[in-house]
């Protein structure tokens, strides 16, 4: 039995840079983290007693004899790519539902390539981790999908990512004083607005858009270096003025990313002291990342009380193996314990 744990995220600034329309010719760039909550992926061989030869369980169940059956893309992509061809049953939990802008379609392909191939035996470092994912979602499923999610659930913590040129996909993990950053964590308040459609969807508006949109995403990536300069010595309050700016332009660069519903929220919250915030993900839905003073956010959860609010917290580690017993033994520790690359590497 394998169980990985592997984190979702917040993206503050830079999304839509990371798509490759846009950094074949351009820099782009996307300050984010992982959170505290997570996407669970168990897995196992299959013992041969059953009719059925794989067995995957996420929103719904099914009961498979090849891997071409298979409907779950990244499932079937996953075990095409390790070529793998036993039988087997694969598990999904999350701590938040899927479709709500916190990259969970990347989490999980992260997360069951680590247990993939921890059933085989192997542990991968974070950079293998990420490019096989972004290679299994862009170009085996075909998903209209960018590059920092799938880093960012391979790493895990606050990095800031460049794309294109010479400094594609180098990750540098982001330093600043653990007090500052709790302090950070403090003025951010997560509310679900409900299920967005579907991403690769929406990302497909946006990217067809890139080369109507260029003003907006130049501007878009210089905010995200703005923002990690802040990040570290800025006064905190105008990370929050800049969210705000960014969102403005990010509702650009597509129709399909906000909505009357989202922009009801957004502003309700602005008016009961919300100094900026964003809707995560492609849009359409999903999560809306507030930022305010500690002081100003009982009158905004007041405001927004028919919404639900997540209590979250930072997380550093990435996708993690947090059950390996490969032969149905001990909790054992993989060889070597810990992955090669983990601090400032390029990918």
């Amino acid at each position: 039995m394998i169980i990985s744990r592997t984190p979702f995220r917040v993206s503050f600034f830079g999304g839509g840079t990371d798509y490759a329309p846009w950094y074949k010719d351009n820099p782009g760039a996307v300050l984010a983290t992982t959170i505290n909550k997570y996407c669970y992926i168990t897995c196992r061989y299959l013992p041969p007693f059953f009719e059925h030869k794989s067995r995957i369980i996420y929103s719904k169940m099914e009961h498979v004899h090849r891997v071409d059956e298979i409907d779950h893309p990244a499932v079937r992509e996953a075990l095409k790519f390790l070529k793998i061809h036993e039988g087997l049953e694969i598990h999904h939990d999350g701590d938040l539902p899927a479709r709500a802008g916190l990259g969970s379609s990347s989490s999980f392909t992260v997360g069951l390539l680590n247990s993939l191939y921890a059933l085989k035996g192997k542990m991968v470092s974070e950079e293998q981790l990420a490019r096989e994912a972004i290679h299994v979602e862009q170009n085996m499923c075909k998903e209209n999908v960018g590059c920092q999610d799938q880093v960012l659930a391979a790493y895990g913590g606050f990095n800031f990512i460049r794309f294109g040129g010479t400094h594609h996909l180098d990750v540098t993990k982001v330093t600043v004083d653990p007090v500052r950053l709790k302090r950070l964590e403090g003025h951010l308040m997560l509310f679900f607005t409900g299920f967005s459609r579907t991403a690769s969807e929406i990302a497909a508006h946006q990217i067809r858009n890139i080369p109507q949109k260029k003003k907006q995403l130049k501007q878009i990536y210089t905010m995200a270096q703005e923002a990690l300069k802040i990040l570290q010595d800025g006064q905190l309050n105008n990370f929050g003025k800049l969210l705000h700016e960014s969102w403005q332009l990010k509702r650009q660069l597509s129709d399909k990313i906000s909505n009357p519903h989202i922009d009801e929220i957004y502003e309700t919250a602005r008016k009961a002291g919300a100094l900026g915030g964003k809707l995560l993900g492609a849009g359409g839905g999903g999560f809306v990342l507030i930022f305010a003073e500690p002081s100003k956010q009982r009158q905004i959860r007041q405001k927004l009380k028919r919404l639900l609010m997540v209590p979250f917290a930072f997380e550093h580690q990435g996708s993690q193996i947090i059950v390996y017993q490969p032969n149905g033994e001990e909790n054992q520790t993989l060889n070597p314990p810990c992955r090669p690359g983990r601090d400032g590497a390029k990918l």
